[in-house]
């Protein structure tokens, strides 16, 4: 099976298993995705959260689509995604993808 995400999700490049039950029927899983070290990931901008904001609307002002907060979470080592933009003044790390090169200190 090959799932198929949208270029701007964080599964686009996650593998698919397949389990078969005992009575033969194949169900179709994806691998786990193991979110990358945020130290890893190429910084290129810092944003200070302000009042109202939430992560899609900092994504959308950061990287020009809503749909790539999980690029913020991921290099703010987020558990609770929500937690990052509680905080008015709050500093957030913009950073790339994994595995594409940037400016790493940023």
């Amino acid at each position: 099976m090959a799932a198929n995400f949208a270029a701007n999700s964080r599964y686009v490049f996650t593998g698919t298993r397949t389990w078969t039950t005992p009575d033969g029927t194949p169900i179709a899983y994806l691998d786990r995705r193991l979110v990358p070290h945020p130290e890893a990931l190429a910084g290129i901008a810092w944003r200070t959260v302000a009042a109202g904001d939430r992560l899609d609307s900092v994504a959308a002002a950061a990287l020009g689509d809503p749909e790539l907060s999980w690029r913020v979470a991921d290099a703010n080592r987020a558990m609770l995604p929500r937690d990052l933009t509680a905080v008015p003044g709050t500093v957030l790390r913009i950073a790339l993808a994994e595995g594409i090169p940037g400016a790493p200190h940023v």
